[in-house]
């Protein structure tokens, strides 16, 4: 089994969510009373949240390579950064490390996928939601990709900052996020993309009339089989290509 090395912190709140589900992914696989062989470097979330705010994003990659590097010198075999927004760096920390970074944007392609879908919309923070870096990688994969309109997009921005990475889940919130699930539906939304770790829990699909896609377990998930997949699997996940990732 390979070791897996987690960027955490991006909440901790969500950090949780990797976790649980790598873990209970391998004991389910293996069974017995196994779990993962894992490593956590989890940053202080105010101290990358203010830089992110301020538009300091060559010092959140500089923050982030130095833990991915932290990760490998202990022994990780792949990396994983634990959120959706702070991706806009994985490719700075995969071009500094010697083992392969699982992006989340391929885990969420990969479970769209599955599921046949060709539409989706889209919910995360603003920066992801409106730059390019989400939205772009996952139409390279043959998605079209919808979102909120923007007053709905600061909406979802706020509670992401002001509620969910502090652990605070409103059913207002939650009401707010289900009708603009909706309205993405009426707008041709296939399934949507719950592109902010944090947002999974607060709804899930039983608040939504459309399929979801929780970022955070699909990222999980990934990383859980690429830990166990055979040496054959293993190079095409290394190499970039997501498509055994839902196996």
């Amino acid at each position: 089994m390979r070791t897996i090395g987690l960027i955490g912190g991006l909440s901790w709140e969500s950090t949780v969510i990797y976790y649980q589900i790598i873990n209970q992914r391998v004991r389910e696989r293996l069974g017995g009373s196994h779990s993962a062989n894992s490593l956590i470097w989890s940053v202080d979330y105010t101290t990358v949240e203010d830089l992110i705010f301020a538009d300091r994003w060559e010092e959140v990659s500089t923050l982030l390579v130095d833990a991915g590097r932290k990760l490998e010198d202990l022994g990780a075999d792949v990396l994983l950064i634990c959120s959706n927004t702070f991706n806009r760096v994985a490719d700075q920390v995969a071009q500094t490390s010697s083992v392969p970074v699982l992006h989340i944007v391929d885990a969420v392609g990969a479970g769209v996928r599955a599921r046949g879908m060709r539409k989706v919309g889209l919910l995360g923070t603003r920066f992801t939601m409106e730059e390019p870096f989400y939205r772009d990688r996952l139409a390279a994969q043959g998605f079209e990709v919808v979102v909120p309109e923007r007053e709905q997009r600061e909406l979802i921005h706020r509670v992401i900052f002001d509620e969910l990475v502090r652990g605070v889940l409103k059913e207002s919130s939650r009401n707010a996020y289900a009708q603009i699930i909706a309205d993405l539906a009426n707008d041709g939304a296939e399934g949507v993309v719950l592109g902010c770790t944090e947002i999974e829990l607060l709804i899930d699909e039983s608040y939504s009339g459309i399929p979801v896609f929780p970022s955070a377990r699909l990222h999980a998930e990934a990383a859980a089989n690429f830990a166990l997949a055979p040496e054959s699997a293993h190079r095409l996940m290394a190499a970039g290509s997501p498509s055994d990732w839902s196996t």
